[in-house]
């Protein structure tokens, strides 16, 4: 706080009172602003702490005393005008008026500071966070990193310092503000104090001046009237009649004496009194109150004028850091302390070498180099030359089957390629490692002679170029031996319990896990049976030239018992189907990446109900394989809103939400985070600890529902309309949960599709 003493600043002020002070009074706190840069020196005295020696030099103090001396008689004449103003009984109420000025414009300028405060705190406070949030979102992924990135950062951090002398100036400018304030309060407080005193005196005098001056007017009137009738110039009028009667003359005459000694002394006292108290006023009463207003008058011009030039100051100041701040001097004394102008650390960004990095940095990612592909004619379509006699003969059976049969093995559909889905596919990030797979997919003998050497890589498939098969519901025939006529069971991922894979096409989406139709075959064999076959492709042992034909198994669907998929747990799917997505989320993702990401409103407008309870029984049941094959727009009745209709059903129907009961909570508390990198890690971290098939089917539902993002300029669904639609549906409703939970919902799964690439690996 400013120090306001009094006895320090009173020795150091050049100034000097204006007229004498009462010796009985005690000198108060007179501070005045220090002269100006080139303004003349009071020359009734040397300045103080001066010596008389310093200012010895005869010709110069000669000049400077002839031309100084015209000032002297100005200021000795408005003195004296001062004096006559102060002595007169006008000088108490003058004084007031110029206090109460003083007063005003104090609390003007405090007021000023306080606003200009307020505009200042603002200001380092919006720079402050704009600071931060830039330097949080410079570090994302999508945005330039290198030279430029440190070159921003390092601009940011300039732009944290202003920001912090903003803060430091608006400090000081609201302490400047209540020490102005204060002396403000001060001095009005002891002017209504003297305002009440001085006043008073100066009525009192006045009331006794005005009865003086009628006790004399009544006095002369008396004495008037008394010389006329004592000299006989009675003035003409009625006679003057007594309690007895009329009055003589003499008796008349000694009435007007005895009136006129009682005036006499009457007006005596009244001009004593008035003499007396004037004598008061003028030693006492009004010197004081004068002194003491001037007191005031100085203290308060004195502390506005101190706060004035600390304004001057302190702007200076913060011009001046901030100056330093964007470019600091070189100092070789301190070179190791010296920091980079904002020019300097603008002019480091190397646009070239950022770019070079940038490409260099994806040399690793390249893939292995692989043999150019040779065109090989399938055997299939040279059967002649190239089958046995038996294969003929299997061929020729298969075509004189009934057409009927043979459409209905998905005619026009893009061939199936089987294969098994690496281990690691559905790795999480940063918590799971990829491990190379070691699973072979079933191939011809033709592919089987120049097999493509294996990548290793935890996420690259390995696709089958042979064997094009045109039904929908084919299930890869278990592998014999030809030495010992065993099975030769393939191995199994996590994720894939089964030999089958996902279905794929070559305009389809990446395939997240195998399909339920193409489960593992029977490990019983069975004698043909009279009845059609639920797999009439060849087989292996069929399509090798020279290799004993044996009877082909027969393999009953998984689900022609009526396995049910609405309303079982994903865990226990899962553990029954081998799947880690659900057959039906996967061919409902494939369906609307297919067909309904230019639909206007997908997922937010209903489908046909009775399509969608069809589609739901068919699953349940799963009577015909092949119509489950959502590629193929007729088997959903060509309406893509029934299929987004049956994913959010089955999602509904789930007993335990696809978020968990168990996290909802911590989902919520993640979402109140009003920071966007906070919310976004806290759930991640909780997403990272979901269960293993929970968190495959919420990978690839959250990366489907990017895809319908990334066209939302077509379709209308935004992260936030998505959120709308699948914020209930993912996370459900806890117990004791209220309604203001359905925002948090909102905005949790709406945080999980915006930060899709940041929580999940696209591949």
């Amino acid at each position: 706080m400013t120090d306001f003493s009094r006895a320090s600043i009173d020795n150091q002020s050049p100034l000097q009172p204006d007229y004498e002070q009462p010796a009985n009074m005690s000198p108060r706190y007179i501070p005045s602003p220090p002269p100006e840069a080139g303004a003349a020196a009071p020359t009734n005295g040397p300045r103080p702490g001066t010596s008389t020696g310093a200012m010895a030099g005869a010709g110069a103090a000669g000049a400077e005393a002839s031309l100084l001396a015209p000032a002297d008689g100005a200021k000795s004449e408005t003195s004296q005008r001062v004096q006559d103003v102060l002595g007169s009984d006008i000088g108490i109420i003058t004084l007031l008026n110029r206090l109460k000025q003083s007063i005003a414009s104090a609390k003007e300028f405090a007021l000023f500071l306080k606003k200009r405060s307020v505009l200042e705190e603002e200001h380092a406070r919006g720079l402050k966070k704009l600071c931060k949030s830039n330097q949080d979102s410079i570090h994302h992924s999508d945005h330039r990193q290198g030279t430029f990135a440190k070159s921003y950062e390092g601009m940011l951090t300039i732009h944290d310092r202003m920001a912090e002398n903003g803060t430091q100036f608006a400090l000081s400018l609201h302490q400047m503000h209540e020490d102005l304030l204060e002396v403000a309060a001060v001095a009005e407080k002891h002017r209504k104090g003297w305002k009440q005193n001085g006043l008073a005196a100066e009525q009192r005098l006045v009331d006794i001046e005005l009865a003086m001056r009628k006790s004399k007017v009544k006095y002369d009137g008396l004495a008037e009237e008394y010389d006329r009738v004592r000299t006989g110039e009675a003035r003409q009028g009625p006679r003057v009649f007594g309690i007895k009667g009329p009055k003589s003359a003499a008796q008349h005459e000694e009435e007007l004496l005895r009136k006129t000694q009682a005036a006499d002394t009457d007006y005596m006292g009244k001009v004593q009194a008035y003499q007396s108290e004037k004598a008061t006023m003028e030693s006492t009463t009004r010197p004081e109150a004068i002194k003491a207003l001037q007191d005031l008058i100085r203290e308060c011009d004195s502390g506005t004028t101190l706060q004035l030039q600390k304004f001057a100051s302190f702007n200076e100041k913060l011009l001046l850091s901030n100056g330093l701040v964007i470019s600091p001097l070189k100092s070789a004394t301190f070179a190791d302390q010296y920091s980079h102008s904002l020019k300097e650390v603008i002019h480091s960004i190397d646009n070239k070498k950022d770019l070079e990095d940038y490409i260099s940095s994806f040399h690793s990612k390249l893939s292995l180099n692989t043999p150019e592909p040779k065109y090989e004619r399938n055997p299939v379509l040279n059967p002649q030359h190239n089958m046995s006699s038996n294969q003929m003969a299997t061929i020729h059976q298969q075509a004189a089957r009934p057409q009927s049969q043979q459409q209905a093995q998905g005619q026009n559909l893009p061939p199936l390629q089987t294969q098994i889905p690496p281990t690691g596919s559905f790795g999480r990030t940063a918590t799971f490692d990829t491990a190379p797979s070691s699973a072979q997919g079933f191939m011809p003998p033709p592919m089987q002679a120049a097999q493509r050497p294996s990548s290793g890589l935890g996420h690259e498939r390995s696709y089958s170029h042979g064997a094009m098969l045109t039904q929908s519901n084919v299930q890869p025939q278990q592998t014999y031996n030809t030495r010992n006529s065993t099975h030769i069971l393939p191995q199994q991922s996590r994720f894939s319990g089964n030999v089958s894979s996902p279905l794929s096409s070559q305009s389809g989406p990446p395939q997240l896990g195998a399909l339920p139709f193409q489960t593992q075959p029977s490990r019983a064999e069975s004698p043909p049976q009279g009845g059609p076959s639920t797999f009439t492709g060849p087989s292996p042992q069929q399509e090798l030239p020279g290799r004993s034909a044996s009877p082909p198994n027969t393999y009953s669907s998984p689900s022609a018992g009526g396995k049910q998929v609405f309303g079982v747990s994903l865990a226990r799917l899962y553990e029954r189907d081998q799947f880690a997505v659900p057959m039906v989320v996967h061919q409902c993702i494939q369906a609307v990446d297919l067909y309904g990401l230019a639909v206007e409103g997908i997922y937010r407008l209903s489908g046909s109900a009775t399509h969608v309870n069809k589609l739901k029984n068919l699953f349940d049941t799963n009577q015909e394989s092949h119509i489950l094959d959502f590629r193929n727009p007729e088997n959903f009745f060509h309406d893509v809103n029934s299929v987004a209709g049956l994913l959010k059903q089955f999602l509904r129907d789930l007993p335990d939400p696809l978020l968990t009961s168990e996290n909802y909570t911590s989902f919520i508390d993640a979402a109140k985070h009003d920071d966007e990198t906070v919310r976004r890690d806290s759930m991640h971290a909780i997403i990272n600890g979901l269960p293993d098939p929970n968190y495959a089917t919420l990978r690839a539902l959250t990366l489907h529902l990017y895809r319908v993002m990334e066209n939302s300029t077509v379709n209308r669904m935004n992260s936030q309309n998505l959120a709308i639609v699948f914020g209930p549906t993912l996370m459900g409703t806890a117990p004791g949960s209220n309604i203001a939970d359905a925002a948090w919902q909102v905005r949790a799964v709406d945080t999980i599709l915006q930060n899709t690439y940041q929580i999940f690996d696209e591949d």
